[in-house]
């Protein structure tokens, strides 16, 4: 029997590779409001995405269903290939999803170095017992867990703030606090919520450069959700707009700024 049509071709290309994150066909209501309408797009590795839109289009509701405070009533996330919607919020940060909050959720009378120890507690295994007993293997996990949040501090510039309470330091700095915490769980996709807010013109200067090096350096995906136009499209690889649940553009900063349908969400008129 002729073998034609059976031998695998050895030069045949591999598939493509899954893209980190897979946002698909997402619908989220809340009553008869349409929060989330068939929203779709990816995130690959090492990418900074920027998510944008009027307030109401749905930019929140996205970000509580990444970290898994919604559930969708249609549609499905994937992460590294595998859907995450049986994932509580809790666990989350096993798989490699780490966030910021728009309204700063840190232990605001703990020092610098404890609210980043936090986050890098996040990825230990230990628990009552081991850490009563001092076993070895705890010691040189905590002392592991210290040497990393040193390293994030010294990263973001912290160092002679360390041991200060976070609730003495300028707004600001208390962001980049935050910043740190999300980054010692070691997270391959940073979810940033209005990163920019409250900052100052030379800060949010700051902030781009800084998210730049991380996804640079760090090698961390981002997903920022932010009004801050200017640093949304000085920063982004790409940029997903949404308006009433709905997504109406996905491409370059220079596609999507210049997209009718974004001209017309923000200012009412078409180009």
């Amino acid at each position: 029997m002729s073998s034609v049509g059976l031998e695998v071709d050895s030069e045949t290309p591999s598939r493509t590779k899954a893209p980190l994150l897979a946002v698909c066909d997402l619908a989220v209501s809340f009553g008869g409001i349409i929060a989330l309408d068939g929203v779709s797009f990816e995130l690959s590795a090492r990418e900074m995405l920027g998510l944008i839109g009027p307030n109401g289009a749905g930019k929140t509701t996205l970000f509580n269903c990444l970290s898994r405070l919604y559930q969708p009533a249609r549609g499905d996330i994937r992460f590294e290939g595998r859907s995450i919607l049986d994932k509580p919020a809790y666990r989350i940060i096993d798989i490699g999803i780490s966030r910021t909050f728009q309204n700063l959720a840190l232990f605001s009378r703990m020092s610098v170095m404890d609210n980043v120890l936090v986050g890098a507690h996040r990825r230990s295994r230990s628990d009552f017992l081991s850490d009563a007993l001092h076993l070895g293997w705890v010691v040189r996990q905590d002392r592991a867990a210290h040497a990393a949040a040193w390293d994030l501090i010294h990263y973001l510039g912290l160092e002679e703030v360390a041991e200060q309470p976070v609730a003495d330091l300028p707004f600001g700095l208390q962001k980049r606090v935050e910043l740190a915490r999300a980054l010692a769980a070691q997270p391959k996709l940073l979810l940033l919520d209005e990163p920019a807010g409250g900052l100052n013109h030379h800060e949010v200067e700051a902030l781009g450069d800084l998210l730049r090096r991380i996804r640079d350096e760090r090698h961390v995906a981002v997903l920022l959700v932010e009004h801050h136009m200017s640093l949304v499209m000085s920063i982004s690889d790409k940029v997903v707009a949404l308006d009433f649940g709905r997504k109406i553009a996905e491409g370059t900063p220079a596609e999507v700024q210049n997209h009718p349908d974004v001209i017309r969400a923000y200012f009412g008129t078409g180009s």
